[in-house]
């Protein structure tokens, strides 16, 4: 139950009961240390807004007032200190610092490699190039606003602001594509060059005005702590354009179990996933939908589950469920299958792949590895796929068709 519990609610639940225990006579002592577990790595702002909640619910001040001295004891400081607003830009690893970490990055790459290089093309044509080519890792800045930052806006009802500042990153990522590609083509004296330039940069310093005076005091205004540990976490996985970025020090604070704070309740039979929750109906056709086939065989050599798409490229009956998959191949072959199943586990190799041809198609095999977080080994994932489609494919195609 705990991971579909608010985590906004389930601390106004905690606080009432505080004051409840404090009003009929605990002590102080008595309650900080269910204070503390719940709230102790809690910013001092969030703990604000969760006691005004009450008090817009009908609680009285004075009843909230009971906690100032649970405050102090827990915090070791006065109830001023407590409440005073932190700017969590300033904490080393947080989301908030680390983007503005890479804003000072971007202006000084700015103001050291790419301006300087502008007043004296052609000569430094080639630094200026580099300059640009290590701007154009702020595609990596803007990704991890547009996918971990702004799900979290939306969901508070920011939605024009995500909207429009993703219109803007696309329309600075195309003036910095166009500028590399005058340079690669034309060099030094590409046409408009240096206007382009500064067009493409003064859109770049423009970005990082809004997003510490608009964007940053927005998700302030709105943000959890438990969301911002999720988006710091998320960050990381996705990476930064600067080097040894901190840690964030709330990783080292005792936290409660943290709730999903999903957008509604999963339905019953609904399967929890680390990146989603899916119903049973909606696994199975998405997996039968994919444009390949699969095969589980687990770490026994067991088969396990396989996709039952429309169009299947080997065929497979229900039947094979639970036979051991040497069992499934002739004995001519079943040697090459024993193989690449102990050099799977074995840690030799991650993948192995065969391409035959097949009647008018071309099939592409590829069996994985499946391990744990941990590398341990759970089993083989054979995929297969006619590839021939693919291979046909010529030039590009950005829009959609009527076919």
């Amino acid at each position: 139950m705990s991971e579909h519990i608010n985590n906004r609610e389930y601390r106004k639940q905690v606080l009432k009961e505080i004051i409840r225990q404090l009003h009929e006579g605990k002590s102080v002592d008595e309650v900080k240390d269910q204070f503390e577990k719940t709230f102790g790595g809690v910013s001092a702002r969030e703990i604000a807004e969760v006691e005004q909640a009450l008090v817009a619910e009908g609680l009285p001040v004075t009843e909230i007032q009971r906690l100032c001295d649970v405050h102090a004891a827990v915090f070791k400081g006065s109830i001023e200190e407590i409440h005073q607003p932190i700017d969590q830009s300033h904490v080393p690893g947080h989301p908030a610092n680390v983007l503005k970490l890479e804003n000072r990055y971007i202006e000084q790459l700015i103001n050291t490699d790419i301006k300087p290089h502008l007043e004296k093309l052609p000569e430094a044509f080639a630094n200026l190039q580099a300059g640009m080519q290590a701007l154009a890792e702020i595609d990596l800045h803007y990704l991890r606003k547009e996918n971990i930052i702004f799900p979290y806006m939306e969901r508070y009802g920011l939605v024009a602001p995500t909207q429009v500042m993703w219109g803007v990153h696309d329309e600075i990522r195309a003036q910095v594509k166009e500028v590399l590609e005058l340079m690669a083509e034309h060099g030094a004296s590409a046409p408009g060059l240096k206007e382009k330039t500064e067009t493409a940069i003064d859109r770049v310093l423009e970005m990082i005005f809004k997003e510490e005076q608009i964007l940053l005091p927005m998700l302030f205004e709105h943000l959890t702590l438990d969301e911002w540990r999720r988006i710091a976490a998320d960050s990381e996985e996705m990476g930064y354009m600067i080097e040894n970025v901190p840690r964030w020090g709330v990783d080292e604070v005792a936290q409660p179990t943290l709730g999903a704070e999903k957008l509604e309740a999963p339905a019953p039979g609904s399967i929890n996933l680390p990146s989603g929750v899916l119903t049973v109906d909606q696994l199975i056709a998405m997996l039968n939908t994919l444009p390949f086939d699969i095969t589980f065989v687990d770490k026994e050599g067991v088969v396990r589950y396989f996709s039952e798409g429309e169009e299947r490229i080997f065929p497979r009956a229900r039947s094979v469920i639970g036979r051991h998959v040497a069992n499934c191949h002739p004995p001519a072959s079943v040697h090459v299958v024993e193989k690449i199943i102990e050099d799977l586990k074995a840690g030799k190799k991650d993948h192995e792949d065969f391409w035959i041809k097949m009647k008018d198609a071309y099939v592409l095999i590829r069996y994985f590895a499946v391990r744990s977080s941990e590398g341990e080994f759970m089993g083989v994932l054979e995929v297969s796929q006619n590839i021939k489609p693919i291979q046909e494919i010529t030039g590009e195609k950005r829009l959609i068709s009527d076919n």
